[in-house]
């Protein structure tokens, strides 16, 4: 849906569009919990049930997750750039409400993983899916054109990033992968989509509160990045640095989890809102 939205846009060529509308029938038809809410994470080609549900062998058998619902977020919101579709917008909404009423916990970070029935299973945060999701949601908010919705995103998105700032940023810049609250222990590793989300994401919240301390952020993050998770010599982005930035030897630079979605994207992102921006006070 993503795709073929972006391409229709670019082309005008209806039957990227129709692709995209289908995927999203498809979706609303055979995935959505019309009970309960939210999306079932996968079935079987038929789309009956399944009961594994899980894409990996570390991801959790999950029939509900946060990370499923955030690809079903920008998808929408992309599609809806094109078609604005009164279903589609309906659906937009309800994952909007669905992520602050479902998602969010009270410590205001996401809760990656249910069951059926809303029932939370793993008490641990990613803080690149959360500054991922600040800047989507506002995105999706801002798109529905509804003011309400939109305060209520921004305060969000303003609230996850000064978490993210406070928990999540180390001394040299780089944004930390994860914490699990069962264990008191934070992952310290700098995963490359985690660093590239979280430039969009403190972008975002300069942009909204107009506080230099998210743009030093980003500042100080895209230094890191540039020192130590792009592959000057050979090109890309290495998956991951240790905390003293030590490339983990062996992880592809592309393969079935990695791609230049995430960093490309971003730079792209940067570049675009930048024009709304001073360029006096960026330069990457």
């Amino acid at each position: 849906i993503y795709s073929f939205a972006e391409y229709y846009k670019i082309t005008q060529q209806k039957d990227a569009l129709d692709k995209a509308v289908n995927l999203y029938r498809l979706i609303e038809t055979f995935s959505l919990d019309e009970t309960k809410g939210g999306y079932i994470e996968a079935f079987r080609e038929d789309w009956s049930e399944i009961e594994d549900f899980r894409l990996s062998e570390k991801d959790l058998n999950a029939p509900k997750t946060m990370n499923t619902h955030l690809h079903i977020l920008e998808a929408y919101t992309n599609l809806y750039r094109v078609w604005k579709n009164e279903g589609l917008r309906k659906s937009l909404r309800q994952l909007i409400l669905l992520f602050q009423e479902k998602f969010l916990d009270e410590r205001g970070h996401l809760i990656l993983f249910f069951d059926k029935h809303w029932n939370q299973l793993e008490d641990f945060c990613s803080y690149g899916h959360d500054i991922e999701f600040s800047w989507l949601l506002t995105e999706a908010a801002s798109l529905l054109g509804d003011a309400d919705l939109v305060s209520g995103t921004r305060n969000t998105a303003g609230r996850i990033a000064e978490l993210i700032l406070k928990e999540g940023i180390d001394k040299d810049g780089g944004l930390m992968y994860e914490f699990n609250y069962k264990n008191n222990e934070r992952d310290p590793d700098r995963h490359w989509w985690v660093q590239a989300e979280a430039m969009v994401g403190f972008l975002n919240a300069y942009r909204i509160s107009g506080n230099d301390k998210y743009l030093d952020t980003l500042l100080h993050l895209w230094d890191f990045i540039d020192k130590y998770i792009v592959d000057h010599q050979n090109g890309e982005w290495f998956w991951k640095v240790d905390k003293k930035g030590n490339a983990y030897p062996g992880m592809e630079k592309a393969g079935f989890w990695k791609c230049p979605y995430h960093n490309s994207r971003a730079i792209i992102e940067l570049l675009e809102r930048m024009e709304e921006v001073n360029s006096s006070v960026i330069t990457i």
